[in-house]
């Protein structure tokens, strides 16, 4: 394809990133999305072999709107006051590796990039409860799965997930739970469970 016909081509790609996103339904911008896509790679494909500069703009261009998508589902979540895709998925990650020590709304907030008030408002609205909360569950989910796979004592698991002693644990399991942390264990009758002593509380 050479002169004006190659012209045409490359005005006809360039038409086909014109529409605005936000002009349509969501389920409409999908399918223009992928209708666009479509024809960019196949124009590409086709053309490789005879024309490698309109091959070349067609990659160009899905590249472009790819971009331009992802920036734009960013921007939406931003908007919407929860936190981004790469901010939950880090703070998840390091929530699960830290769960034996001490893991502040700072710490979190500075994996995030931001203030430790922004954070947490954004923090609730992906998560639906607040960095303090979360912490204590995934340790709790943690101490449950322990005390199911491992003949560890109650006191050892307790250290291992981050809580500061067993009467800590044996409360905040008992909050979630409505029982003791060792009753539980029995319950359902883990194999080389070691019983620990669990102190009384009130």
């Amino acid at each position: 394809m050479f002169g004006n016909d190659r012209q045409k081509e490359v005005r006809r790609l360039g038409s086909y990133v014109t529409t605005p996103a936000s002009s349509s339904p969501t389920g409409l911008q999908c399918r223009y999305l992928a209708n666009s896509l479509t024809q960019l790679l196949e124009t590409a494909r086709r053309e490789l072999e005879h024309d490698r500069d309109l091959a070349k703009v067609s990659l160009a261009r899905a590249l472009s709107m790819l971009r331009s998508e992802t920036e734009r589902v960013s921007a939406d979540r931003s908007t919407s006051g929860g936190l981004a895709g790469w901010q939950a998925a880090r703070i998840q990650a390091f929530v699960d590796e830290n769960l034996q020590t001490t893991i502040r709304t700072s710490h979190l907030s500075a994996i995030a990039g931001l203030s430790t008030w922004h954070f947490s408002r954004s923090f609730k609205q992906t998560f639906g409860e607040s960095p303090h909360a979360y912490v204590i569950r995934k340790r709790l989910e943690t101490a449950c799965h322990l005390m199911m796979t491992s003949s560890a004592s109650l006191t050892e698991i307790a250290l291992s997930v981050g809580f500061s002693d067993l009467s800590h644990l044996a409360s905040r399991f008992r909050q979630a739970f409505g029982q003791r942390p060792s009753s539980w264990r029995r319950e359902r009758q883990i194999p080389g469970a070691v019983q620990s002593h669990e102190p009384a509380t009130k």
